[in-house]
């Protein structure tokens, strides 16, 4: 557009002054520099010769939770705790490059897009923890399979942590005996805005001799539900653009009844055996052609 506009203006200057150089006119002269002026200006807007735009690039990370003698929890029984940061790693920065010129492809501004990760150690409590149940985000709930998480218990024998081995390196990486913590490895910090998040997790810990360590065998009970006991995930679409869920309402993207299973595998570690209950329905409202079986 400035190359039209550039050159005609051109032309009418140069007209105005009259003469000529070279056999040329001035209003030939004139088109022809107000061409090349307009034909810069183009290029530049259009992307030809302009800088790369760089997105997401940030100056400065702050670390949550890291406090400096802060004292350990000390939990019992279903606790959410924040937790303290007590390792990470630098901030890795990853650069991809878009757009640019192209064999017959018209012109477009290079695109530089700025992403990072870091890879951190959060300490939950003291001692021997059961299991780590939910994990919330800023608040949020979020599915543990997002995450490249790896769960210490805090027993007296663990060993260090293999990534923190290896950026401390071998024989330098503490083991944090007697303290439960998490390794959260190469979080991708996008979708948080290019920041840690507040993490807090769901903590289970019971003491010797506590009651889900004598339970031996369960009865799992819901038999009536919709899709209740369905290992497969069900979906209806109740209108244009609604999808409901029968059988997927946990952020873990498992049916309840492969979440409930995890579950009780983790807290009841001692329980070896299940009853299914289960409930019969008739086929037909017709003795003479129903036929009793369990359903659903």
């Amino acid at each position: 557009m400035a190359t039209i506009v550039l050159s005609a203006a051109g032309a009418a200057l140069g007209g105005s002054v009259g003469g000529s150089f070279l056999g040329l006119s001035a209003s030939v002269l004139g088109r022809a520099a107000g061409a090349t002026l307009g034909r810069v200006i183009d290029a530049r807007i259009l992307g030809a010769g302009s800088p790369a735009v760089e997105t997401g690039r940030i100056d400065r990370f702050r670390l949550t939770g890291a406090s400096e003698g802060a004292p350990i929890a000390d939990v019992h029984g279903r606790v959410r705790v924040s937790g303290q940061v007590i390792w990470a790693t630098r901030f890795r920065e990853d650069v991809t490059v878009s757009g640019g010129g192209g064999k017959g492809a018209p012109s477009r501004p290079k695109v530089k897009e700025y992403s990072y990760s870091v890879s951190l150690a959060v300490a939950l409590c003291k001692g021997e923890i059961t299991r780590v149940g939910r994990i919330w985000a800023d608040g949020t709930e979020i599915s543990k399979t997002d995450l490249n998480l790896r769960v210490y218990p805090g027993s007296e024998d663990q060993l260090p942590d293999p990534k923190i081995e290896a950026v401390e390196g071998a024989g330098l990486a503490p083991a944090y005996r007697g303290t439960a913590y998490v390794v959260i490895e190469d979080l991708q910090l996008g979708p948080f805005g290019n920041r840690v998040p507040q993490f807090s997790f769901e903590v289970m810990r019971t003491g010797e001799g506590d009651l889900s360590d004598l339970v031996e065998a369960v009865a799992v009970i819901p038999g009536t539900g919709e899709y209740a006991l369905s290992t497969t995930p069900v979906h209806f679409q109740e209108a244009p653009g609604r999808v409901r869920s029968a059988n997927v309402n946990t952020p873990s993207g498992l049916t309840d009844f492969e979440t409930s299973l995890d579950a009780l595998s983790e807290e009841l570690p001692n329980c070896t055996s299940a009853s299914l209950i289960v409930s019969w329905f008739g086929t037909d409202l017709r003795c003479g052609s129903c036929e009793v079986a369990p359903r659903v």
